[in-house]
């Protein structure tokens, strides 16, 4: 009796694992409706998701499985700050371009899927931008460059 007994509380303790497990995911992965704004680097034209509020900023592109080529997300600070990024979560491999509240982009950062690795801001920065990896790097985009089209702090 005590072995079945044992037995069956393994297997409801399984079943119950194994729900709350896959339902954290489902509910992170409910897609979010963020505002949208296009953004101008030179000749590129990026059409960026926003996240402006502490909630938005901690799901950011968490559990997507893809991005399109010329889309992204920018995180917006309310102070300006030496802010840095990782990547909980995050399906895709991502570069990320901190940005001073003028615009200029401070640093920009490879950030490898589904690690905690911090990726730091080399100043006072006001954004955040991510992109697919290595974004940046194939327009020769780096610090200095300006962005314009970011939504107004």
């Amino acid at each position: 009796m005590r072995k079945i007994r044992a037995t069956y509380l393994t297997a409801v303790f399984a079943a119950i694992a194994t729900c709350a497990v896959t339902a954290l995911p489902a509910a992170a992965q409910e897609s979010q409706q963020l505002p949208t704004t296009s953004l101008n680097i030179g000749i590129h034209v990026i059409k960026a998701e926003v996240a402006h509020t502490n909630a938005q900023r901690e799901q950011g592109l968490m559990f997507r499985k893809k991005m399109g080529s010329n889309e992204g997300m920018v995180f917006v600070f309310d102070n300006p700050a030496g802010i840095c990024m990782w990547m909980k979560n995050t399906l895709i491999p991502l570069s990320v371009a901190f940005i001073d509240a003028k615009g200029a982009i401070l640093n920009v950062e490879e950030m490898k899927a589904q690690t905690l690795d911090s990726h730091c801001a080399q100043g006072a920065a006001s954004y955040a931008l991510e992109m697919n990896k290595n974004w940046f790097k194939d327009k020769n985009i780096k610090a200095g460059t300006v962005i314009q089209g970011l939504p107004q702090l």
